[in-house]
C-alpha cells in the first residue's frame, strides 16, 4: 500500500506485466536468416530482403517458433486457439524496417492461463491474459558525440547526437506473454518474472540471458484508492532486462505516482524508460492507444491452424515443470520450501541434485546433498562464475564426499577443503583424502595427548574456565583442532576436552 501524507488516502498499486521472450530457434520468424547473438555478431550481417522489409518480399512462418510457443502456452495452462491470425501493427520507428510489425492481436495463439509463484506471503496464482507470436525489432544504439552534453541541444556548429541501427535482431521470433493486472507490489512482480524465466529455460525455448535482451519485461502500472475497483491511469515502463531494474523501477514509479496524486495532480498516460544509473523513470513518449497502431490482418500470411494432434504432441513433450518439481522435492525428499525452491529454479541444478541424492549409500540422505549444494557448492559456483552444466564435479563425486563426511571418514572442516580441490581439479574425494592424509582421527587415545598438551600450554585460559568463564572451552577446542591439523573428530575432541577439564576441577 502507498499512503498520501497530505490527505491520508491509501493507494493500491495495480500492475500487469508484458514479457517479451525471444524464442531460441536457429532461424528468424519469417525468413531463413540465422538468429545470432546481437552482442557478439557484426551489425547487419544476419539480414535479408525479407527481414529488412524490402518491397515485394513475402514472409514464411517458422514452424519451430510455433512449436516453442505451444510449449509455453500449454505449460501456462492456456486455452489454445485452433485458428489464430497475424496482423500488421503499424508504427514508425528507425528499428522497424517495414514500418510495421507482424504480430497477433484480436485472435492470438492462446488465452486464459495461469502461473503459480512463491512470495513472502505464500503462493499466488497469476492469471495469464494472452500468449501470442510476433517478430522482434532491430536494435538502436544512441551515440553522443565527443564533448557533447547528453540531452542538451548542441547548436549549429556542434555535432548532433545520432543513432545507429542494427537489423540482426529484426525478425527474430518473439513470444509476448501478457498477465492480468494481478500484482500489487514490486516483490510479486519480481517473483513472477523469476518464475517465468525459470519456466522458459526449463522448456528450452529461451536462454534467459536478460543482459543480452532475450527476455524483456514491461510493467503497466497505475494507482487507485484502496477499496476502489476502477483502474487508474497507467504508465508503461519499457524494456527492463534485469530483476533488479524491474523491482526498483516498479518501486520508484509507485512512489512517484503516490506523490503526484497526494498533491492533487493527475497521472499522464505515457511510455517510460528506466535510467539504471540515476534509478529514475523518464518520459519516452506519450502512450499510444490501440487505434493508433491501425491493426489489420496480415495479407501475406494465412491463418495459423493448430489441430488437436499438434497440441497433444506438444503436451506430451513437456518436461516436469519447475513448480511441479518444487512440490515433489518437498514431498519425495522431505526438503524445506527454501531448499526446494533453490534446487528447482534451474532444470540442470534439479537434475544434478536428483542424480546425487539417488546414489546408493547407507549414510547419505537427500537433505545432506541439498545442504552441500545450496551451501558450499553454490558458493564455489558464485565465486568462479561457473554454471552447473560445466563444473568438473560430478553428482556421484559430490555424493561420495557427503557420504565420507556423514560416515566419519573426514570431518566437516576437512570436507570443505576437499570439495574445493575436487571443484578445481575434478579429482575424487577418496583420492584427495588418501593422497594428502586427511582421514579423520577418531581415536580418543590419539586425541587425548593433544588435549593434555593444549591445557598445559594455556594455564591462564584453563584458570579462567575453572573460574566460571565457560566460553573459554570453545577457544581451547579451536587450539586442539589446530594441533590436529583439522583432522580430529570434533565430537571426540569435545568429549575428551570436557573430561580433562572436569579432572582439573578435582
Amino acid at each position: 500500500m502507498a499512503t498520501s501524507a497530505k490527505t491520508k488516502v491509501q493507494f493500491e498499486p495495480v500492475i500487469g506485466l508484458e514479457v517479451h521472450a525471444e524464442l531460441h530457434t536457429r532461424s528468424k520468424m519469417f525468413c531463413a536468416c540465422p538468429v545470432v547473438d546481437t552482442t557478439q555478431a557484426q551489425p547487419n550481417t544476419a539480414v535479408c530482403p525479407v527481414c529488412a522489409g524490402m518491397p515485394g518480399t513475402l514472409p514464411v512462418l517458422n514452424q519451430k517458433a510455433v512449436e516453442f510457443a505451444l510449449r509455453v502456452a500449454l505449460a501456462l495452462e492456456c486455452e489454445i486457439a485452433s485458428v489464430s491470425i497475424f496482423a500488421r501493427k503499424n508504427y514508425f520507428y528507425p528499428d522497424l524496417p517495414k514500418g510495421y510489425q507482424i504480430s497477433q492481436y484480436e485472435q492470438p495463439l492462446a488465452r486464459s492461463g495461469r502461473l503459480t509463484i512463491l512470495t513472502s506471503q505464500g503462493e499466488k496464482v497469476v492469471r495469464i491474459r494472452r500468449v501470442h507470436l510476433e517478430e522482434d525489432t532491430g536494435k538502436l544504439t544512441h551515440v553522443e558525440p565527443v564533448g557533447a552534453t547528453p540531452g542538451v541541444a548542441q547548436g549549429r556548429d556542434k555535432p548532433a547526437p545520432y543513432s545507429l541501427v542494427d537489423l540482426n535482431r529484426a525478425g527474430v521470433p518473439l513470444l509476448e506473454i501478457v498477465t492480468e493486472p494481478d500484482f500489487h507490489n514490486a516483490e510479486e512482480v519480481r517473483a513472477y518474472a523469476a518464475a517465468l524465466r525459470s519456466l522458459l529455460r526449463c522448456l528450452g525455448v529461451n536462454t534467459g540471458d536478460m543482459q543480452k535482451g532475450v527476455l524483456r519485461i514491461e510493467p503497466n502500472l497505475s494507482l487507485r484508492p484502496v477499496g476502489s475497483q476502477a483502474l487508474g491511469t497507467k504508465v508503461e515502463i519499457k524494456n527492463l532486462n534485469s530483476f533488479r531494474a524491474l523491482e526498483r523501477a516498479v518501486a520508484y514509479e509507485i512512489e512517484r505516482q503516490t506523490k503526484i496524486l497526494a498533491s492533487g495532480g493527475t497521472i499522464r498516460q505515457e511510455t517510460l524508460g528506466w535510467d539504471d544509473v540515476k534509478e529514475v523513470t523518464y518520459t519516452q513518449r506519450v502512450k499510444e492507444g490501440e487505434d493508433d497502431y491501425r491493426y489489420f490482418p496480415e495479407p501475406d500470411l494465412p491463418p495459423l491452424v493448430v489441430d488437436e494432434a499438434w497440441i497433444a504432441q506438444a503436451r506430451a513433450a513437456l518436461p516436469e515443470l519447475p513448480y511441479v518439481r518444487f512440490l515433489r522435492f518437498q514431498r519425495q525428499y522431505a526438503l524445506g520450501a527454501y531448499a526446494a525452491a533453490l534446487l528447482t529454479e534451474e532444470k540442470a541444478i534439479a537434475d544434478y541434485f536428483e542424480q546425487a541424492a539417488n546414489q546408493q549409500s547407507q549414510v547419505l540422505t537427500p537433505k545432506l546433498i541439498a545442504n552441500w549444494m545450496t551451501g558450499e557448492l553454490f558458493a564455489l559456483m558464485n565465486q568462479t562464475g561457473v554454471e552447473i552444466e560445466t563444473i568438473r564435479l560430478s553428482p556421484a563425486a559430490l555424493a561420495e564426499l557427503a557420504a565420507m563426511t556423514a560416515g566419519g571418514e573426514i570431518n566437516p572442516s576437512t570436507a570443505k577443503t576437499v570439495l574445493a580441490e575436487m571443484f578445481a581439479t575434478g579429482r575424487g574425494a577418496a583420492e584427495i583424502v588418501a593422497a594428502q592424509g586427511l582421514q579423520q582421527v577418531s581415536d580418543a587415545d590419539a586425541i587425548a595427548p593433544l588435549v593434555r598438551q593444549t591445557l598445559a600450554e594455556n594455564p591462564h585460559e584453563v584458570a579462567n574456565y575453572l573460574g566460571g568463564k565457560a566460553t573459554v572451552a570453545n577457544w581451547l577446542f579451536g587450539q586442539v583442532m589446530k594441533k590436529a591439523g583439522g583432522r580430529a573428530n570434533p565430537q571426540v575432541v569435545r568429549q575428551e576436552l570436557e573430561r580433562q577439564l572436569d579432572e582439573a576441577r578435582k
